[in-house]
């Protein structure tokens, strides 16, 4: 019985014991970020963007036939075919038709106006390029524009796991063919 009692006060202490208040510090991370990676990743993309735009605005030198506007969105563009004739510019929801052709800015073909088929873009509803998501709805029925777009407004880091690679910029010209006004829209 000696044991019984011994062994039952020994298990209660143990008991008291683990239960007692202890105050426990909490672990400090092994390492410590220090923001160096994202700052040298910003001072990477705007070297990036430098040299792009130089390349970009010695195209745009060369080219004395043609006027070039800048985008508040940071790319270029030139008219092809302008329409005087047409005065309505495709907003959200309506239905874009167009066709475009994608080169390097060495002005090598990428994609044929056949590679990439007719299109049709609801607008700011559908995901595409982001350059031809804000350049579209610059654009007027029968026009033809060719879009200079840095990398960022292109396909950027990724490319497009086929023939654009990563940050390549590129000339995309686009002709847009109709549009559609969006029928949910109230006269």
């Amino acid at each position: 019985m000696k044991i019984i009692n011994i062994l039952i006060v020994t298990l209660f202490l143990v008991f008291l014991n683990s239960c007692s208040q202890r105050q426990e510090e909490a672990r400090r991370p092994i390492s410590h970020a220090s923001g160096t990676f994202i700052k040298e990743s910003i001072e990477r993309n705007k070297k990036l963007v430098a040299t792009e735009e130089k390349i970009i605005d010695s195209i745009i030198k060369n080219d004395t036939l043609k006027e070039y506007l800048a985008s508040n969105k940071g790319y270029w563009y030139k008219y092809e075919t302008k329409s005087e004739l047409e005065n309505v510019f495709p907003k959200r929801g309506d239905i874009a038709y167009f066709e475009y052709e994608i080169k390097n800015l060495d002005n090598t073909i990428i994609y044929t106006k056949e590679e990439t088929k007719p299109q049709i873009y609801y607008v700011d509803k559908e995901n595409i390029m982001i350059g031809l998501r804000d350049g579209i709805k610059l654009m007027k029925k029968g026009e033809t524009i060719s879009f200079l777009f840095p990398s960022h407004m292109a396909y950027g880091y990724h490319g497009d796991d086929d023939k654009i690679g990563t940050n390549q910029p590129i000339i995309c010209t686009v002709t847009l063919n109709d549009i559609k006004l969006d029928p949910q829209a109230k006269n």
